[in-house]
């Protein structure tokens, strides 16, 4: 079983082969790769390797599966005897993706 750690749009995921994940929006075409190069953990089911902060020359591959916009989030802010009261409405984007390959 093989792990990784990896960093994309300023957050980490723990990963495997196999896997899907929703990560921030990423700029890749339909039918191309994704290459994750921010590995910071690979573990190969015997060994760990850690990087300082990162290893080098490892890389995850990956494959688009869709890109879209996640439910709505609503921001309501309040004052109490003000009569302030906004309400804001996110959907924040996201590319899925599903890892094919983890090498390092």
């Amino acid at each position: 079983m093989n792990l990784a750690v990896i960093e994309t749009g300023g957050k980490q995921y723990l990963i495997s082969e196999g896997q899907k994940i929703k990560v921030e929006k990423l700029d890749v075409e339909q039918d191309g790769p994704v290459i994750f190069d921010k590995v910071l953990l690979v573990f190969d089911g015997k060994k760990t390797t850690l990087g300082k902060p990162l290893i080098k020359g490892a890389s995850v591959e990956a494959k688009l599966v869709k890109t879209g916009r996640n439910r709505k989030v609503i921001v309501f802010r309040y004052h109490s005897k003000t009569r302030y009261r906004k309400k804001k409405g996110h959907r924040q984007y996201f590319t899925e993706v599903e890892i094919s390959k983890i090498s390092k």
